[in-house]
């Protein structure tokens, strides 16, 4: 204990976060990542990524260390004992397991003794707290946010602090990128993107909501350009595009590019993704719609963040698949429109 103490005052803690996926869960572990680096004992942090998530990690400071795990790869196991071997070289005084599972939480604990995660209480896999030290949360730690700032701030919260409830911060992006964008794009301003993706099904947005969103926002004088991530979704924009509403980017945009393109766009309507978080994390006006995930605990907060919220008697259920698929029905065109109507007053 005395020796720890006295690394802490030293000013050489050097800190492991396990954080493997997804897009928008990486999103919300960037005030977490600012609690640790603000931290004056901390020399040094590294995060460790699932390969399949590194393209989010391009937006963390410069000073963080990337480590990436294939572990969807041909030989998972082999890639776990190459990852483990190389970061116990590391000797981390801790580790944060920012995951909540219980391949992260054992990935922490093989490489680093000292591990710390969430409250048994809510942590996603329960055995996954065997492996670490559990941090007792607070009821107002509604936000997936608040929980993983809980989680950060956990090695060195006083006896006093514990039982204060860790406040909400929306995440930020302060990594700048300066990318070329597709010249169409310079003819089309102001727009508004339409991320049509929704990582499940119960998540996306019925087509005729978007086209009634978009030739209403068309008549308002926007254009619409719509993002996509895969080919479905790309398949999908061409379609609704039929309707003359915009624009379809015409690939898949990097990290830099979305940053970039997010930047210079009115707003960004989107499901509960990682795309959604990114945008409101840049400080793009967002207007997200809400039914199988809850919006206290993921949505984001800024002040220019505006949710639609379905709220059926079932929901949210946090549910992929669904037998009376209600929610997103529920959803109204008009008050999407309204948001950025309120959007266009805030500005």
């Amino acid at each position: 204990m005395v020796i720890c103490v006295v690394v802490y005052m030293l000013g050489i803690v050097k800190v492991l976060i396990v954080k493997l996926s997804a897009f928008g869960d990486i999103i919300h572990a960037l005030p977490a990542l600012n609690d640790v680096l603000a931290r004056p004992e901390v020399d040094e942090v590294h995060w460790l990524v699932d390969s399949r998530f590194a393209f989010v990690t391009e937006v963390l400071p410069p000073q963080v260390k990337v480590h990436h795990i294939a572990l969807k790869g041909e030989h998972p196991l082999r890639e776990i004992r190459r990852v483990v071997k190389e970061l116990r070289a590391e000797k981390f005084d801790l580790a944060l397991d920012f995951q909540g599972l219980i391949k992260s939480s054992l990935l922490a604990r093989l490489i680093c003794p000292k591990v710390y995660g969430f409250d048994a209480k809510v942590i996603r896999e329960k055995p996954a707290s065997w492996f670490e030290t559990s941090t007792a949360s607070h009821p107002d730690e509604i936000n997936i946010v608040q929980q993983v700032r809980r989680v950060a701030q956990s090695p060195w919260l006083s006896a006093a602090d514990v039982n204060k409830p860790i406040t909400y911060k929306p995440p930020q992006v302060h990594q700048s990128f300066d990318v070329v964008l597709p010249q169409a794009l310079d003819t089309l301003k102001p727009w508004v993107v339409f991320n049509l993706g929704g990582s499940f099904a119960t998540k996306e947005l019925p087509d005729n909501t978007w086209l009634q969103v978009g030739q209403a926002l068309k008549e308002k004088g926007y254009a619409i350009v719509f993002c996509w991530g895969n080919a479905k979704e790309q398949t999908k924009a061409k379609q609704l595009n039929e309707a003359g509403l915009g624009y379809v980017l015409p690939k898949r945009l990097s990290t830099p590019e979305l940053c970039t393109f997010f930047k210079q766009s009115f707003a960004v309507i989107a499901a509960d993704t990682g795309v959604l978080h990114l945008a409101a994390a840049l400080g793009t006006p967002s207007i997200s719609f809400w039914g199988p995930t809850p919006r206290e605990r993921n949505a984001p907060h800024g002040e220019m963040d505006f949710h639609v919220e379905s709220s059926p008697d079932c929901g949210p259920c946090i549910q992929k698949t669904c037998d009376n698929f209600i929610c997103m029905d529920m959803i109204q065109s008009a008050a999407i429109v309204q948001c950025i109507e309120e959007i266009e007053a805030k500005i």
